[in-house]
């Protein structure tokens, strides 16, 4: 390519700005928050949402900020529906538990910048801002419009990117780095399924329990209050034991605090952590809990693949079905669960969900939200032009693969998503101590220019 050793160059030396940057966005505390005036999901995430609107000002782009929800900003001209997208967020979840160093301090040690986003996705979106950067400074010549666009609800529901399309123009295609590489053209349907019942009076009374923040974090702690004494406390421990994880537990006043410590983790990877809430449920069962709990504990417990609620499914097309139980709420005798499903490809969720019906009958249960699966051909040429990009800088294998997790390619007719986690990375979103390498969002970097190049550059210029 003719542009390619000059963008190589401008990038290079952007390094350690690229860095700096990631650290700046990083150490705003974009966790959704109460809504305000102009920023429907908190100050935070505003003020992330100007940060990096002026960032995008600074290198030369056409930004607009559409009420707080997203903003965009343009490289080049013409139609935008036949623009290229490339759409990240800049919300992030809640800290959660587990840390050992400060989760927006944006730390740079060894190689390495810790904190809440950099991974997820913060640290993609500055490395695709400055691929922007690096094209529009090379000169390239480009046949259409590439649109940059920022949201601040993608953890919570893409409510964002629905308001983006009623008041912006939202491209046709394009792509999201929320995710791994080499091309993700298969996002997996998804679904919170809430689960709701009676505590039983017989058996183990459990008297409060608030666990969990939000339905795609598995949660890593869990406590709960129950009825017992002494010997309620020597035989949690022992459950513990025998089921293999930590248990603590204390007793006062007639009641015995008991905690379970897990992993924490994303919910749409759940045999990568390991669910505090589950740990608790078998604790229960252990305990000679009865009813809705004992269901639960039965049903789910530390299952993730639906299994014990008559739901397993792998197809060969976008692989098993997940689940994990990340919110939980005791209290006044009644219990109140939410569990996250990704779902195969070929599963239809209204069969899926009359399946778990059929498994709890004395549970009520029913869907706050959901989404269908996503599905872009791998023959397009959006995905050969990207696999192209990501071969020619890694040398890495030309494939496609599906996830259970939903990024805002859903939001584009065709949208995959591209990067950021490289094959052998650990995945660090929604984790403790969450970090992103500063070479892999230099190489991040390369890929998202090249792309940008295959897919926006004039063909006379670039091939």
């Amino acid at each position: 390519m003719r542009y390619t050793e000059k963008i190589e160059e401008l990038l290079s030396g952007y390094r350690e700005e690229m860095m700096e940057t990631v650290q700046k966005w990083v150490r705003i505390p974009s966790v959704k928050g109460e809504a305000a005036p102009g920023a429907p999901f908190g100050e935070e995430n505003r003020r992330a949402l100007d940060t990096a609107m002026a960032d995008c000002q600074r290198f030369g782009l056409k930004t607009q900020i559409f009420d707080g929800y997203a903003g965009h900003a343009d490289l080049g001209e013409g139609d935008t529906r036949d623009a290229l997208a490339i759409l990240a967020h800049l919300d992030v979840v809640p800290v959660g538990d587990g840390w050992t160093c400060e989760p927006f301090g944006a730390v740079r040690e060894n190689g390495k910048i810790y904190g809440r986003g950099t991974s997820d996705d913060k640290g993609p979106a500055v490395a695709a801002l400055y691929a922007l950067r690096a094209v529009k400074e090379a000169g390239v010549p480009l046949r259409r419009k590439v649109r940059f666009i920022l949201g601040c609800d993608e953890e919570c529901g893409s409510s964002d990117m629905a308001h983006y399309k009623k008041t912006g123009e939202m491209p046709r295609s394009g792509f999201s780095p929320d995710a791994d590489y080499p091309v993700i053209n298969i996002e997996k349907g998804g679904c919170h399924v809430r689960f709701e019942g009676e505590l039983s009076k017989e058996g183990l009374q459990v008297l409060s329990m608030q666990v969990g923040e939000r339905p795609n974090v598995i949660p890593g702690f869990a406590s709960a209050l129950v009825e017992g004494d002494e010997e309620t406390v020597r035989l949690a421990k022992e459950a513990g034991e025998r089921l293999g994880f930590p248990v603590e537990a204390t007793e006062g006043n007639g009641a015995v605090i008991i905690e379970t410590t897990g992993v924490t983790g994303h919910a749409a990877f759940p045999s990568r952590g390991r669910n505090a809430i589950g740990q608790m449920l078998l604790v229960f069962k252990e305990l000679g809990v009865q009813g809705a709990l004992l269901d639960l504990a039965e049903a789910v417990g530390m299952t993730y693949c639906g299994e014990n609620l008559g739901i397993a499914m792998r197809d060969g097309v976008s692989g098993e079905l997940t689940g994990s139980l990340d919110i939980i709420r005791i209290q006044q005798g009644r219990v109140e669960a939410l569990m996250d499903i990704r779902y195969p490809v070929l599963l239809h969720q209204d069969a899926m969900v009359d399946m778990i019906r059929m498994r709890l009958p004395d549970m009520q249960i029913t869907v706050p939200g959901s989404h269908p699966p996503h599905f872009v051909s791998e023959h397009t040429e959006l995905v050969q032009e990207l696999l192209e990009a990501y071969h020619e800088v890694t040398g890495g294998e030309k494939r496609t693969i599906a996830i259970g997790g939903g990024t805002y390619a859903q939001s584009l007719e065709e949208g995959v998503a591209f990067g950021a986690l490289f094959p052998g990375e650990i995945e660090m979103a929604h984790q403790a101590n969450e970090f992103m390498t500063e070479e892999s969002i230099f190489q991040n970097a390369r890929i998202f220019a090249r792309a940008i190049v295959r897919l926006a550059g004039k063909k006379s210029e670039d091939e």
